[in-house]
């Protein structure tokens, strides 16, 4: 089983991870490719697109590191960096850590509402009376503040990831947890999930 597979564009250079790879795997046979994809990258300035693979921190740190002391070029991840909630990388479901992602930067404001049939990831906040639909996961790195509806046509699987959570109600699928005003005084950050027939809440 190949862990990496490199396809270099005219417009676009991309290393796709197999989601099922550990770490050390991709470790070792990026470091067995560096040499010829530092042979083929040249002079060329387009960015490597790391995808396939949710990696922490730590690990995309030490990914970009081990590039770029072979080749002087710009490395990009599709896992959202500074989550603060590395549990996210083990817990997507491999139908939808492999499906299309849709990435929005800034604030969504009240009264504005996303839908996408795959996963969301918003870097910022979805503040109060905003609304994310998706059909699969949602990830907001800043506060929580809207409506986030996960699996919205009904996939139990989905997930919802917040670095502060300060919503009234979350949704995945058809089920919906609710809090009381008490329980968000304090904001935190929060990982949902559907367990039974419940959605429960990880610090």
């Amino acid at each position: 089983m190949r862990s990496i597979t490199i396809n270099l564009k005219k417009d676009e250079n991309v290393v796709k991870i197999n989601q099922d790879a550990t770490y050390e795997e991709v470790i070792e046979e990026l470091t067995k490719k560096l040499p010829k994809l530092k042979t083929l990258y040249k002079e060329a300035k387009i960015p490597l697109h790391i995808v396939g693979k949710h990696f922490d921190n730590d690990e995309m740190d030490e990914i970009k590191g081990l590039i770029q002391n072979e080749i002087n070029v710009e490395v990009n991840f599709d896992s959202p960096k500074d989550m603060g909630i590395h549990v996210i990388k083990d817990t997507f479901e491999e139908d939808l850590s492999i499906s299309e992602t849709k990435y929005i930067k800034g604030a969504i404001r009240s009264g504005n509402r996303i839908e996408f049939e795959k996963s969301v990831v918003l870097i910022g906040d979805l503040n109060a009376g905003a609304e994310i639909i998706a059909g699969g996961n949602i990830v907001v790195t800043g506060a929580l503040r809207g409506l986030a509806h996960a699996g919205a046509k009904g996939n139990k699987k989905a997930i919802i990831v917040t670095k502060k959570l300060e919503a009234p109600q979350i949704r995945i699928a058809n089920v919906v947890k609710e809090f009381e005003r008490e329980e968000n005084a304090e904001t935190k950050q929060a990982y949902a999930y559907i367990d039974g027939e419940n959605i429960v809440i990880e610090e």
